[in-house]
């Protein structure tokens, strides 16, 4: 069994696991960073880029080169109730370099930061290569063992010895799990159901929301196509695949606005990827040796697309109180609870404003056969173009931004 040394192993290549490893590398920190797939492409993963997170490119003097990939932008957010259409979300009113949520499919953003990463010396990304189990030595986590393919096309296990490990594998964690460490679940009443409608000259070019008896519907333009997420009752997914594909269009149909002429693009259950939505959070995010950031830490609802953006801003927020530790030597749990006692308060935050979306009008939509009508605070944004800020910087920028320490 082969055995690697390094100051900080990753588990995980999505967005906290890369941003995390380039800036421990750029810190000087010797960083490997484990990705089970062979690459990055994988389809309906969250794909927008906030403004804080641009924030944070810009402080490391890569927003430039980002932007030039291939990207849509949104700058408002509308939300339909019925056949009434309200202005809510004014990205453009906020402060920063890039006042908007940039549109590109997450391989691209993790494809450009492990190419930025591999200028420093010090970061090394070990591709089909998965975190299974934890390394501890007088219960202390110094590592993990891993499983890549070997020359026999047979896994070969390979041991990853480190003075930190830190989680970002996903709100399935696998580490988490292994870890010990225990998971509050706080719960959603809703399942999304992600699919893709065409786009046509003449719809418009930023974020829907339509809301109308007993279904929620979003709409985010992504160029040439509509990216779509539908809600449906937590557990709901085999009542509607039991109806059939027709019977599913038809739903689509009373809920899709405009678009709803092209929901026969939609020929199998295939073409529909379901997302289990989960609200839960760790009480304690690291012991001895093992440090939890992201999803693994804390799975936010799809609710306003906020999850990348935390889980960013813990990379950020970690790399900043562990860098200098991790150039010095090995970090001690007081310095790992740092980075929890920093992300905590935004995490709550967040959580909560989500819990009350879900639980004062997702969930009460899901249930009824009605149209609701606007609740008072989506006409108050409508009618006050000022106010359509506040929104847009709870979703694009968040409680307590993270910012890069020189």
């Amino acid at each position: 069994m082969q055995t690697i040394s390094t100051s900080c192993v990753i588990a995980g290549g999505g967005p906290a696991g890369l941003m995390c490893g380039y800036l421990l590398a750029r810190a000087g920190v010797d960083v490997t960073v484990l990705e089970k797939h062979a690459d990055f492409l994988r389809d309906f993963r969250g794909d927008t880029v906030h403004p804080a997170t641009m924030t944070v490119l810009h402080e490391l003097g890569l927003l430039e080169r980002f932007l030039q990939r291939p990207h849509a932008k949104i700058r408002q957010v509308t939300v339909d109730f019925g056949d009434r259409r309200y202005a809510v979300g004014d990205f453009s009113r906020l402060p920063g370099p890039a006042p908007f949520i940039a549109l590109m499919p997450q391989w691209d953003f993790l494809d450009f930061i492990a190419a930025e990463a591999k200028h420093y010396p010090h970061f090394r990304l070990l591709m089909q290569t998965e975190a299974r189990d934890l390394l501890a030595q007088n219960g202390r986590i110094c590592g993990v063992l891993a499983t890549r393919p070997g020359s026999d096309q047979k896994n070969e296990h390979v041991q990853i010895r480190a003075g930190l490990t830190i989680a970002a594998d996903g709100r399935h964690s696998r580490l988490r799990d292994r870890s010990g460490l225990p998971l509050q679940e706080i719960g959603a009443p809703f399942d999304i159901l992600w699919l893709r409608l065409p786009w046509r000259a003449g719809d418009p070019v930023d974020l829907v929301g339509r809301i109308t008896g007993g279904a929620f519907f979003v709409m985010i333009w992504r160029g040439d196509y509509w990216q779509c997420a539908y809600g449906i009752p937590k557990g709901g997914f085999d009542a509607l695949k039991a109806e059939g594909i027709p019977g599913f269009r038809a739903r689509l149909k009373k809920v899709a606005g405009f678009a709803a002429d092209r929901v026969d693009a939609i020929t199998g259950f295939d073409q529909v990827k379901l997302l289990t939505v989960a609200v839960n959070r760790l009480a304690q995010w690291a012991r001895p040796g093992l440090l939890c950031i992201g999803d693994a830490a804390h799975a936010m609802s799809p609710a306003g697309g906020v999850g990348i953006n935390l889980a960013i801003q813990d990379a950020v927020a970690a790399a900043n109180i562990l860098g200098p530790v991790l150039a010095r030597g090995v970090p001690r749990l007081t310095d790992l609870k740092k980075v929890q006692r920093r992300r905590m308060l935004p995490t709550r935050i967040v959580q909560a404003a989500q819990v009350l979306a879900q639980n004062t009008l997702l969930a009460p939509v899901l249930a009824s056969g009605d149209a609701p009508p606007a609740p008072w605070p989506v006409k108050l944004l409508d009618r006050c173009p000022r106010l359509r800020g506040v929104p847009a910087r709870l979703i694009g920028i968040g409680p307590r931004p993270e910012h890069v320490k020189q």
